[in-house]
């Protein structure tokens, strides 16, 4: 027998390509910010380690990258800031300011 979610589509998502409505998914499953149980481990095509936090919608699993701006993003959102986009793009959430010391560990993820 098939687990329940074996047949969802599995996307892996950049804060680049992070939308309203998947950065609002993360938000509600992970209120106080995710910590390293939750952090997924795999390795992609090109065989480099990547770390993400999981969220599922109906017929999609999302793998988000962990990174120092979606820990920010996460920590500020407000789910006005967004109601002038579509829930599906990406262009509406913006990198946030960083500290110069939080950018050079980003450029080190990289």
């Amino acid at each position: 027998m098939k687990p329940k979610n074996a047949n969802l589509k599995r996307v892996i998502v950049d804060f680049k390509k992070l939308t309203p409505e998947i950065l609002s998914l993360l938000v509600e499953k992970y209120p106080d910010g995710y910590d390293d149980e939750q952090i997924i481990s795999f390795k992609n095509a090109n065989n480099e380690i990547v770390e993400a936090v999981e969220v599922t919608t109906a017929d999609t699993k999302y793998l988000v990258k962990v990174s120092t701006k979606l820990e920010v993003t996460m920590e500020n959102y407000d789910e006005d800031d967004y109601e002038d986009f579509d829930t599906d793009d990406p262009e509406a959430v913006q990198a946030p300011e960083l500290d110069p010391e939080d950018e050079v560990e980003e450029e080190e993820e990289d």
